[in-house]
């Protein structure tokens, strides 16, 4: 017998094993050992065909060593050979030429052998009826048993649990139905310390015709891949649902839920905030030795909170120097402990509330990161992992969080400004605004600001009540574009300049026209010393302005709009309608003039003046928005304020991207007793009438005591109107909380104060004038002007 050297036989496992130590019969030699036979297998594996080779010495077909196959192109194979001698009737020894290949003989079946064996997924392959044939040598060292123990038995058959269930399932299903099926598992085989994620390919193996006779199993553990994928995840969920809003808790609250509810990168997740930030403030550099006092900002957990095992949100709690939040804050590094580290005994021997909630929840693993933004540390952050999550805290989630944590502190710090910020907007456009009602006896009003809701925050909405002279008032509402501390000094500033305009007493038309100047100077570029010429318009180029003027003796009201939504009468019997007006442009523009429309207010009838925010949002259009606010003014409410609440309530949910100006009027006209009127000729004849009627009517008002101011002012006014203009000339006085004296001529020339030198025999009436009343001043009227003059009464 020859036997060819070879590789040392090893057991692999593979399924034909049994088959390759038989014996491949290729030739029958002869009593001369000549090749009598040559098997087709022989030429297979040797190359020669049975022509070439029958009746050659069989020594022809080894190596010159005579122990080795030699192939017919002259390589040597790897294989084992066997004679067997044959004895026949002549007694002639024959040979039965016998041969096994060697395991590994480098043919491209051994190499697909070897790739199996050695690859480095786990490989397995099974019957129709779930039970294995065969696993390479990764399955088998996952499993942690050999080949001949987990061979003919099913995966639950030598594991346990959910997942491998679930995976028998599917090759079963694979082996009825044909079709692929994949899956990913976490799951902690035997001998493992923790849980891997694993991608499963389950898939029939089918010969040319398409019959399934086995289904293979793929096994990948991409754990590294997983744990990459998910932090890439809970990164890119902070990127889209942290930071939406500039509000510090709401802020906080969206790291609880991206890393509890979203991700389940943590069980317990509570944010604690230092005070200061809660009133825009920037804390103190730290560190922030010893205990630290916290206000708890959020948290939440993946199951519900024991009221008595977690702070509530909002309350003040002294961590201890011990305590993971307090070290963090002192050190500005986060800290990564096991729940049986001796620092965590300590701390929890000093913290019940935080040893309440981990005896609770089996708290196994906590991770504490400060919260730091512009070098400044807000507060800290903590992590926690219960005994049924499947893993503790690591190094990577470490990486993660730090990174996690420190967008939400720049989220945090934006939210901390926009408070500051809006704080500040919002006590500048609260002083600037009316505090209160404002009491005149020609009106009735209340009033409202609200500002918007959500990041927009203080607008540029305003309103104002000017008393004028004659017992007139102005109303106005105006509207900035933008919002913030830009918005709201812009607005204190045409507020200025309208009350400045409505001193000088002028028509709604005109005072719009001059704060339209104002507005358009206010915004051409400057050349002076160089200046940009593309300097940036302020911000309230665009803004819109309603302004009105209410006369209690007339009854009537003068109106003007700069692009301002126009105003609500609601009639005495109850009916309301929108004032048909022209528009204007926006001020800024300087396109188009303004126009004024006059109308009659009946008493009692109620004049609403608003911004846009009022009748235009996102849940209707500005038609639908002043539908709305007719219903919502008709309804009857037994005070001016409680109507204002009735109408945002109505108009004006939380949470609306506009902030709203709402002015409710009520006209009180003024009746014949308070009124006292005389047409006059122009003739100085004609004083001393004037004073005596003045005198007389003052008595009958029970005003004596303002007769011989009131004499002396109407001395100087009327003898200035014979003097300097034409007639015809009226002499008015209205009582009401002053006693306002009026002289209307023909004129449009206005006199004007000035100090008389010792040799001027006149020019001294208008000082002594200026002198014993409040005030005085001149209004133009459509047909000249009205002089008139104001002095303080006490009716008895």
């Amino acid at each position: 017998m020859h036997r060819i050297s070879g590789l040392p036989e090893r057991h692999t496992g593979h399924p034909d094993e049994a088959n390759r130590s038989e014996s491949v019969t290729i030739a029958v030699t002869d009593g001369n050992r000549c090749v009598a036979y040559w098997s087709r297998e022989a030429q297979e594996l040797l190359g020669y065909t049975p022509a070439e080779i029958i009746g050659s010495p069989l020594t022809e077909l080894f190596a010159p060593d005579g122990t080795t196959f030699r192939h017919r192109d002259g390589s040597l194979l790897d294989t084992r050979a066997h004679l067997s001698p044959l004895l026949g009737a002549t007694q002639q020894q024959g040979f039965l030429v016998t041969i096994v290949p060697s395991p590994a003989t480098g043919k491209l079946q051994d190499l697909m052998w070897w790739m199996l064996e050695q690859q480095s997924l786990s490989l397995s392959i099974y019957d129709r009826d779930g039970r294995l044939l065969w696993a390479n040598e990764v399955m088998r060292r996952a499993v942690g048993r050999g080949q001949s123990e987990v061979r003919g038995r099913r995966p639950t058959e030598f594991l346990h649990g959910s997942a491998f269930e679930e995976a028998e399932r599917r090759i079963l299903r694979v082996g009825e139905t044909g079709k692929p099926e994949y899956t990913e598992l976490f799951v902690a085989l035997p001998h493992e310390p923790k849980a891997h994620a694993w991608a499963v390919d389950v898939f029939p193996l089918k010969d040319g015709s398409g019959r399934v006779h086995a289904v293979g199993l793929v096994g990948n553990d991409y754990s590294e891949q997983y744990h990459s994928r998910e932090r890439m995840a809970l990164l890119n969920e902070a990127r889209t649902r942290i930071g939406a809003t500039l509000d510090v808790t709401g802020t906080a609250q969206e790291l609880v839920d991206v890393t509890v509810k979203v991700s389940r990168f943590a069980d317990f997740v509570s944010v604690d905030l230092l005070d200061e930030v809660f009133h825009g403030a920037l804390p103190g550099p730290g560190p922030h030795a010893g205990p630290v006092v916290l206000r708890r900002t959020a948290h939440g957990g993946t199951a519900p909170l024991p009221p008595d095992a977690v702070l509530g949100v909002g309350a003040i709690h002294t961590h201890p120097r011990s305590s993971p939040i307090a070290r963090c804050q002192a050190t500005g590094r986060p800290v990564l402990h096991d729940i049986k580290d001796p620092d965590i005994v300590r701390w929890l021997a000093e913290d019940t509330a935080q040893a309440a909630y981990a005896d609770a929840f089996g708290t196994r693993s906590l991770l504490a990161v400060p919260i730091r933004a512009r070098g400044v540390i807000l507060g800290a952050a903590l992590f926690l992992r219960h005994s049924s999550s499947p893993d503790p805290f690591g190094p990577d989630d470490l990486t993660v969080i730090e990174d996690l944590v420190a967008r939400v502190a720049v989220c945090l710090d934006n939210a901390r400004r926009f408070t500051r910020e809006h704080g500040i907007a919002l006590a500048l456009q609260r002083s600037l605004l009316p505090r209160g009602p404002t009491v005149h006896p020609a009106v009735e009003t209340a009033s409202r600001y609200v500002p918007a809701g959500g990041s927009a925050g203080v607008g540029g909405d305003w309103f104002d009540v000017i008393p004028l002279p004659g017992a007139r008032v102005g109303l106005v509402v105006g509207d900035v574009v933008g919002h913030g501390i830009s918005a709201s000094a812009t607005m204190g500033r045409l507020r200025t300049a309208v009350r400045t305009l409505a001193d000088i007493d002028l028509a709604p038309d005109e005072l719009l026209t001059h704060l339209d100047d104002i507005v358009t100077h206010s915004g051409l570029p400057q050349d002076i010393d160089g200046a940009d010429e593309t300097s940036e318009i302020p911000s309230d180029i665009g803004a819109t302005c309603l302004y009105a003027v209410y006369d209690p003796v007339s009854g009537t009201c003068s109106l003007a709009r700069a692009g301002h939504p126009p105003p609500i009468l609601l009639g005495p019997d109850g009916t309301a309608r929108v004032i048909d007006m022209p528009a204007g442009p926006p001020l800024g523009l300087g396109s188009l003039p303004f126009e004024a429309t006059e109308l009659t207010l009946p008493g009692g009838s109620l004049l609403a003046l608003f911004t846009d925010g009022l009748v235009e949002s996102r849940h209707h259009d500005i038609d639908e928005g002043t539908r709305g606010l007719c219903q919502a003014l008709a309804r009857p409410e037994p005070s001016l304020e409680a109507l204002c609440d009735t109408v945002l309530d109505m108009q004006h949910p939380e949470g609306e991207a506009d902030d709203v100006a709402l002015l409710l009027i009520r006209a009180r006209p003024l009746g014949p007793e308070s009124l006292a009127s005389w047409d006059l000729p122009s003739d100085p004849a004609a004083v001393a009438e004037a004073r005596k009627r003045a005198c007389d009517r003052l008595t009958e008002w029970g005003l004596e005591d303002a007769a011989f101011i009131t004499e002396l002012v109407v001395s100087e006014l009327f003898t200035n109107a014979i003097r300097y203009a034409t007639g015809p000339i009226r002499l008015r006085l209205i009582r009401e909380r002053t006693l306002t004296c009026e002289v209307s001529d023909g004129s449009s020339t206005s006199p004007h104060l000035r100090r008389a030198r010792l040799s001027d025999e006149g020019g001294r009436g208008l000082l002594l004038v200026a002198q014993l009343t409040e005030r005085w001043g001149t209004r133009y009227t459509p047909t000249g002007k009205t002089i008139w003059a104001e002095q303080l009464i006490q009716a008895t």
